[in-house]
């Protein structure tokens, strides 16, 4: 399993609460939250991108054994 920080799990988790508050929205409210959302989510892929450089991991194992940590570690804030 990859090595994860706790930084990393962070991100993942407020690009989830992003995604989240995506449900019910619609019009102008729902292409700001899109947006809110796919900064987060962009944030938390470059950290991944960069923590799997510089502990020489592959980016795909570290970005999936986060969001497993943080869909493991509490329930989906979709829902």
């Amino acid at each position: 399993m990859a090595d994860i920080s706790d930084e990393l799990i962070r991100l993942e988790r407020w690009a989830e609460e992003e995604r989240a508050k995506l449900a019910g929205l619609e019009g102008e409210e729902y292409a700001v939250q899109q947006r809110r959302w796919r900064e987060a989510s962009a944030m938390a892929q470059t950290a991944v991108t960069h923590h799997a450089r510089a502990t020489g991991q592959d980016s795909s194992e570290v970005g999936h054994a986060v969001r497993q940590a943080v869909r493991h570690a509490e329930e989906d804030p979709a829902e």
